[in-house]
């Protein structure tokens, strides 16, 4: 894929993610109603499109209750904000063992579940995006490893279709790259293909440029991605993505800072990627444009 910069572009604000972030900020959203408010206005701030995980209310630790999913998106779709729901599907695949002594057996602590059960919340809340993790990693977060095989995957990605909920590909190395594109050959994931690079999570693709414009190489003509990194390189990836010809993903899920000791809020992580995109001559576009760009398609959850 030749270097061409994208003059039009959508932001994706990753709003609380999965990790053990919920005591290092007062700001990363734990109950659906938190979580709606801060996603709502993110969309306020300029974001196109919402990537929602959801938490346990009391504890923040990441859940997959899909009441809770359904009540984050309910607030979402009852504000007066529209903006493009895009649901994680990536819990029920964290795979942990008690010591490198005890790899006979898969640790009580590890939360493995079925595709059916790990696509339940999108069947009920039909938003027009999920995320479907293409492979298998190591995290370094827990020591666990996130497991996603290729007949989950195949199987995954034929429940999101027949849902009709468009496929964001999350990719976090160059063999997710790899059977992605399988997928769409074999057409378990229909065009228009999105794809999210995925970089600096440990220990999967590294944060450098060579390794990030690699990835962006080596995808097929047509598809669309975009593109964001951990921490500190939250806000170079911005312009990274954009002089890369793709799109930017900023949210807490991410980065907690917004500039050295500044915690951020989700909606000044946007306004700041917003003013970087249109300092590059770019222009943010949003949810209507998305929609028309990535054919989806908004619904009532059932």
């Amino acid at each position: 894929m030749p270097l061409a910069m994208n003059r039009e572009v959508f932001i994706t604000c990753a709003v609380t993610g999965s990790g053990a972030t919920q005591d290092r900020s007062p700001h990363v959203p734990r109950s659906p109603a938190a979580i709606a408010e801060s996603a709502i206005a993110a969309a306020e701030a300029g974001a196109a499109i919402v990537h929602c995980h959801v938490r346990d209310p009391e504890t923040g630790a990441p859940s997959r209750d899909p009441a809770l999913f359904r009540e984050v998106t309910e607030r979402i779709r009852d504000s007066a904000t529209d903006v493009v729901l895009n649901l994680t599907a990536g819990m029920g695949g964290d795979l942990l063992f008690d010591g490198t002594e005890a790899m006979d057996r898969m640790s009580p602590r590890s939360d493995m579940a079925g595709a059916a059960e790990r696509v339940a919340h999108l069947l009920d809340c039909r938003p027009e995006i999920c995320t479907l993790d293409c492979g298998t990693m190591n995290f370094a977060e827990a020591d666990y490893v996130m497991v996603n095989t290729p007949g989950m995957l195949r199987d995954m990605a034929a429940r999101m279709t027949a849902a009709g909920v468009r496929i964001e590909i999350e990719a976090f190395d160059t063999g997710h790259l790899w059977f992605a594109r399988r997928l769409v050959e074999e057409g378990a994931i229909p065009e228009p293909v999105l794809l999210q690079l995925c970089m600096g999570v440990p220990w999967a693709a590294p944060d450098d440029l060579n390794t990030f414009m690699a990835m962006v190489n080596a995808l097929p003509a047509g598809w669309h991605f975009s593109a964001f990194a951990l921490g500190r390189h939250q806000m170079p990836y911005v312009a990274a993505a954009v002089l890369a010809g793709g799109n930017v993903r900023v949210g807490l899920e991410d980065n907690l800072w917004l500039d050295k000791g500044v915690l951020a809020t989700n909606a000044q992580l946007v306004e700041r990627a917003v003013e970087i995109v249109e300092r590059l001559g770019a222009r943010v576009i949003g949810p209507a444009e998305v929609r028309a760009r990535l054919r989806l398609h908004k619904r009532a959850p059932l």
